[in-house]
């Protein structure tokens, strides 16, 4: 088989295929309703929607509101629907229907999120992931996931993806497309597309889909597990849209707010509360391709934003940052830590640096994102030591080892219920058995707290717990202990075998 995707080069003949191919630019099919035109699902409340129909309500409501930001480029809410809808069209012509999978490879760009909506209207299902992905793991996760089509960047600093997706398609049959964003100068035959000629081709153009309900699968999210490959989590329309929708509820987000979110969108808090919560609001999304605190920093001052996302490790390379060149950052009203335990230090540093008030989110990918966060009338001490409580509508339970609800003020592995818990890891029965209990409550592996007052206390990994000359040490509580010390900033624990204390703590 010739090259599928070679620079200045006509393709070969492509495999057998179940997807018959129609041709992008024909116009000779018969006219149908929009699929824009079905708005809502359900009466419009976001149990009961999605995601296409979230997007045709904003554009309906608020075509002009600005959703995206990057770089010199402004997307509205109204041009965001029109191109989706032109994507889509394009897809579908390609055989792309109800239940495909559809892998998007890019960084934070405009146009991953035209992908995203796309894709949702034909009831297909995003698998988002990391451009910087080795080429063994892109190769594992595109099969595992049975990704029809990729959409794609050419290139990404040294990686260039067309070379990689040109031997993909040949060793891997169940992927029939490709879509490649970027400008070079390609010759395709019916296998590869450039991203701009099927939004050109879709424009204005007609097409006939099933529209997908709201239990149905919008994503699959590739977790990076500690051991073995990563697991595909499955989240509907209704967990991405509830979770995200509650989450921006108690940041308080709205049409004024414009948030500078340094979460990578194939991330399920970047994807959640970052795209969606954004979307449900009204809010605007400041797009940064890069992980980097100056860049973030200066995207906060530049767009004066008043919401900021971001993990620990950036706040901690931003305190670094603003105290070596120091940017205007009072348009901030707030901000969000999440993706890792956070120090009380950080916390103490950040505000009084950065933002003034900080909220901390306790976020699964297999529970759509927040579990857990605190409010900005939580009680000071309540929003430093601890992850807040439990989101709108999750239940928690603190159980012990043979699974038995604990007393509060009890450590035990937390478990969660709620709107947001996976549907289950695709094609893994036995793994999303063992990790789902009784009524649907999703075991974390994560050991936690609650207090009198509710609030929820991190105290580290079931799996990290060390047991020295009998009792329970948790890593957490002596990192935390090391870094209120004024000479470390960061610190790490971990348990090693010793001979007369079964374990023996390693600090480094």
């Amino acid at each position: 088989m010739e090259s599928a995707c070679r620079r200045r080069r006509r393709v070969g003949p492509h495999h057998n295929s179940r997807h018959q191919r129609v041709d992008v630019d024909a116009s000779d099919s018969d006219p149908v309703p929009e699929n824009s035109k079905d708005v809502e699902s359900g009466g419009g409340r976001p149990e009961d929607m999605t995601l296409p129909a979230a997007l045709a309500l904003r554009a309906t409501t608020d075509p002009e509101g600005v959703f995206l930001i990057f770089e010199d480029q402004t997307v509205t809410f109204g041009q965001l629907e029109t191109r989706a809808e032109a994507l889509a069209a394009s897809l579908h012509g390609l055989g792309i229907e109800l239940g495909d999978r559809v892998a998007v490879v890019m960084p934070s760009w405009p146009e991953f999120v035209i992908s995203m909506f796309a894709i949702a209207k034909l009831g297909a299902v995003l698998v988002p992931l990391n451009p910087k992905l080795t080429a063994d793991d892109l190769r594992y996760t595109l099969r595992h996931s049975e990704a029809v089509a990729a959409i794609t960047a050419e290139t990404l600093g040294d990686i260039d993806f067309l070379q990689l997706f040109e031997e993909l398609l040949v060793q891997l049959p169940e992927l029939q497309y490709l879509v490649t964003v970027g400008e070079e100068d390609l010759w395709y035959d019916d296998r590869v597309f450039q991203f701009e000629d099927l939004l050109s081709a879709g424009g204005g153009r007609d097409y006939s889909s099933t529209p997908p309900s709201a239990d149905e699968v919008l994503a699959i999210l590739y977790t990076a597990g500690t051991t073995g490959k990563p697991k595909g989590v499955e989240l509907t329309h209704a967990n991405l849209l509830q979770v995200a929708g509650s989450t921006a509820d108690v940041l308080g987000l709205g049409r004024d707010d414009r948030v500078v979110g340094v979460m990578a969108l194939f991330h399920v808090f970047g994807l959640g509360p970052g795209i969606l919560g954004s979307l449900l609001s009204g809010a605007t999304l400041v797009l940064q391709d890069e992980f980097g605190s100056a860049g973030s920093l200066d995207l906060v001052e530049r767009h004066q934003a008043t919401v900021h996302y971001g993990v620990p490790t950036l706040f901690v390379a931003e305190l670094r940052e603003q105290s070596r060149a120091p940017r205007d950052l009072t348009s901030l009203r707030c901000g969000l830590v999440a993706g890792a335990p956070v120090s009380d230090d950080l916390v103490k540093a950040v505000q009084a640096n950065l933002f003034p008030e900080v909220l901390i989110a306790y976020s699964l990918t297999e529970t759509s994102s927040t579990v857990c966060i605190t409010r900005l009338d939580d009680p000071g001490a309540k929003r430093i030591f601890t992850v807040g409580r439990p989101l709108e509508n999750n239940v928690l339970k603190i159980l012990d080892p043979d699974g038995v609800e604990l007393p509060v003020e009890s450590v035990g592995e937390i478990s969660v219920r709620g709107p947001g818990v996976m549907r289950g890891y695709y094609r893994q029965p036995r793994e999303t058995s063992s990790l789902v209990a009784g009524e649907g409550y999703f075991l974390t592996g994560d050991l936690g707290m609650e207090d009198e007052e509710g609030f929820i206390h991190l105290v580290g990994r079931k799996k990290e717990v060390i047991i020295r000359s009998g009792s329970n040490v948790y890593p957490r509580e002596v990192e935390d202990r090391l870094q209120s010390h004024p000479g470390i900033r960061e610190s790490m624990v971990a348990g090693v075998s010793d001979e007369l204390l079964g374990e023996a703590i390693y600090a480094c």
